[in-house]
C-alpha cells in the first residue's frame, strides 16, 4: 500500500509539472525531426517503477534519476529502420527494491548428476533494499519521428550497489545475508517514445526488461532473472 500511495504522489507531481506545458503547446511546434536533425544533447529527470516476474513476482522496484545522451548521426538506413544513433547514460542516486519480509522459507537444492532434489526450510532475509544504480552505456536507435512522436529502441548495461547484499539469501549466524553481493549488474533492453510538447521539450515514456545478477561475485547468484520497468520523464534537447 505504501508503494502504491508513493506512486500516486509521483504521478500527481509529474502531471502537475507537465500539464501547464501541454496547455501552452502551440499547434505547430518545431517537428521532432527538426530537433533531432541538429544532433542535440538530451537530458532530464525520470521516475522508474516495476516488478519482478516469474519466481520474483513478489519483488517491486522504484528509482529516480537523471539521463544524459547525445545524438551522433544523421538519419541512416532505409524504410522502417530509418533513424539515428544515440549514446546515453543514466544515474539513479535513489534505487529501492521491496521484497517479502524476512522469515522461514523453503529452499530447494538439486543435483542433476545424482538425480537428487530436496527441499528444506531455513531463515531467509528480506525487506527493503536501498542503493544506487548507474547505467553508463546505453546504445539507442532513434527511429524516424512521426508528428510529435519520436520512438526509440535501446540496449544497455549497468551496475547496482545496495547497502545490504541483494537479493535476499539464507541468513548466516550473524544475521546477515549469506552468499549474494552488494554489487549487481543490470543488462537490459527496452523501447520508448518522446512526445514533444514544443521545440526542445518532451515527455518521455519507456518500458524495459531488466536482468539483475551479481555475475557470481558472491557464493550464490540467485539474481532477478527478469523484471519489467516503466519510466516517465521530462526531456530537454539542446545543441
Amino acid at each position: 500500500m505504501k508503494i502504491r500511495n508513493f506512486a500516486l504522489v509521483v504521478a500527481a507531481f509529474c502531471c502537475a509539472a507537465v500539464l501547464p506545458a501541454i496547455a501552452q503547446t502551440s499547434s505547430t511546434p518545431d517537428s521532432p525531426a527538426a530537433t533531432l536533425a541538429k544532433l542535440p544533447w538530451e537530458y532530464g529527470p525520470f521516475f522508474q517503477g516495476g516488478n519482478g516476474i516469474g519466481d520474483r513476482s513478489s519483488f517491486h522496484f522504484t528509482a529516480a534519476g537523471m539521463r544524459l545522451g547525445k545524438v551522433f548521426t544523421h538519419p541512416l538506413l532505409p524504410g522502417v529502420l530509418r533513424g539515428q544513433f544515440e549514446l546515453a547514460g543514466e544515474i539513479m542516486p535513489w534505487w529501492q527494491a521491496f521484497t517479502p519480509p524476512q522469515g522461514i522459507q523453503p529452499v530447494t537444492i538439486s543435483d542433476p548428476a545424482a538425480g537428487v532434489t530436496f527441499t528444506y526450510n531455513t531463515l531467509v532475509g528480506g525487506g527493503t533494499y536501498t542503493g544506487v544504480s548507474v547505467t553508463p552505456v546505453i546504445f539507442r536507435w532513434d527511429f524516424k519521428p512521426r508528428r510529435r512522436f519520436a520512438p526509440w529502441f535501446q540496449a544497455a548495461g549497468g551496475v547496482i550497489y545496495t547497502t545490504h547484499k541483494f537479493p535476499p539469501d539464507v541468513l548466516v549466524p550473524h544475521g546477515e545475508p549469506g552468499g549474494t553481493s552488494v554489487w549487481n549488474f543490470s543488462p537490459q533492453g527496452g523501447i520508448g517514445v518522446h512526445y514533444f510538447l514544443r521545440s526542445g521539450h518532451a515527455i518521455t515514456l519507456s518500458g524495459s526488461g531488466v536482468h539483475i545478477s551479481s555475475a557470481s561475485l558472491g557464493d550464490h547468484n540467485p539474481g532477478v532473472n527478469a523484471s519489467v520497468m516503466f519510466q516517465i520523464g521530462y526531456t530537454f534537447f539542446s545543441r
